[in-house]
């Protein structure tokens, strides 16, 4: 990414404020206990299995280890993950601000 384009979307940010994911399409995350999690930004289902699902992020993946997951909800740019979530790891995201 360029200096001008890092400082006009840190300049829109700060003006508009908009929220960090929504500008650099990083994915949100909603942690409900250990038992239910939704992703927004997604760009699909990789693997899924019912103690593994890993999803495409714009830059990397995210994978979720648990028992019992299940996908409860699948939308163009949603998920909704259900189960006992053991653990949440980013692959291959970078930095971005």
């Amino acid at each position: 990414m360029t200096r001008i384009s890092r400082k006009l979307r840190r300049w829109t940010s700060e003006v508009l404020d908009l929220p960090q994911d929504v500008l650099y399409d990083m994915p949100r995350l909603t942690l409900i206990g250990s038992k239910q999690l939704y992703i927004e930004n997604h760009r699909g289902v990789i693997h899924f299995t019912p103690d593994r699902i890993v999803l495409a992020l714009s830059q990397g993946q995210l994978e979720i280890r648990g028992n019992a997951l299940v996908i409860r909800n699948i939308l163009p740019d949603e998920v909704a993950v259900e189960g006992t979530i053991l653990d949440i790891h980013m692959n291959g995201v970078e930095g971005n601000g």
